[in-house]
């Protein structure tokens, strides 16, 4: 078989490959333009994470701000009666609200320290919780468990 391309048939074959070359850089061009929009995208995409991010610590903080306020606005209303109740029903003469005490490095806050010397000879540590929860229940374990070391000036009274 003896096959004979023409000058014609040799040029329209290569004026085909040229076109398809064009059409192949343009497909090029065209994908090359998507992944610099698919990066600008994702350029924006982060830029939107890093802000949502920032808004959400920001969010936390001010959520845990008022977690303190509340907490210390409910400690603020329970303070009159709970100190009218460790005064007459458990004979304290000394109640002393937000009691804060750092030792070792280590810092302790209660909210309430009671307590009588003399014939009484006791202290009360009180915990104000607008919902208790577990943890609280542990936090309050620990500070007992603890209580000698934190308030050695008490460490004969009964607890």
């Amino acid at each position: 078989m003896n096959s004979t391309f023409s000058v014609e048939d040799i040029r329209g074959f290569f004026e085909e490959t040229a076109r398809q070359f064009q059409e192949t850089a343009r497909r090029f061009q065209e994908t090359d333009r998507k992944f610099q929009e698919t990066d600008r995208k994702f350029q924006e995409t982060d830029r939107k994470f890093q802000e949502t991010d920032r808004f959400l610590k920001e969010l936390g903080k001010q959520i845990g701000g008022l977690g303190n306020k509340f907490g210390s606005f409910t400690e603020g209303l329970a303070l009159p009666s709970m100190e009218k109740i460790l005064r007459q029903r458990f004979g304290v003469d000394t109640v002393g609200p937000s009691v804060r005490v750092a030792r070792n490095g280590r810092h302790l806050e209660i909210d309430v320290l009671a307590y009588a010397n003399g014939e009484l000879n006791a202290a009360y540590v009180v915990e104000v919780k607008s919902h208790l929860r577990e943890e609280n229940i542990q936090q309050m374990l620990d500070i007992l468990e603890h209580f000698a070391e934190w308030f050695p000036e008490h460490r004969d009274k009964k607890l």
